[in-house]
């Protein structure tokens, strides 16, 4: 199992549950996820040519090639490396993956407007 860097929002409580979700699921192979708080880490997504409030509006995953998967790709390749997981599988199927974007896409930006950080950045 290759190592995966996870840029998440640590101001989140329900993204901070997942990481936990996670961590329990992949046990031991936890250690090979780094989990990186994208709000201390802007240069770092830039770097990377991610804006910072995109990097808000989706989960981002880099691996140990360097390549950038983001939305239901950077959960599915997450899952992938979590043997622990159930159904990773399953998001990335026909029309369940879409569905479950357009899903997400609203509630990110429900809470992002509630928290007062919603930006019409690149949108």
């Amino acid at each position: 199992m290759s190592h995966l860097t996870v840029y998440y929002d640590a101001a989140c409580p329900i993204c901070r549950r997942d990481r936990r979700r996670y961590e329990r699921w992949a046990g031991a192979q936890a250690r090979r996820v780094e989990w990186r708080d994208l709000n201390q880490h802007h240069e770092e997504l830039r770097a990377l040519g991610i804006h910072p409030q995109d990097a808000l509006r989706s989960l981002h995953v880099k691996d140990a090639q360097g390549r950038i998967s983001e939305g239901m790709d950077a959960y599915r390749l997450l899952l992938a490396h979590t043997p622990g997981a159930p159904l990773g599988w399953l998001i990335s199927l026909p029309g369940i993956k879409q569905g479950l974007r357009v899903g997400y896409d609203r509630w990110v930006k429900q809470r992002l407007k509630r928290d007062g950080r919603w930006s019409e950045h690149g949108k």
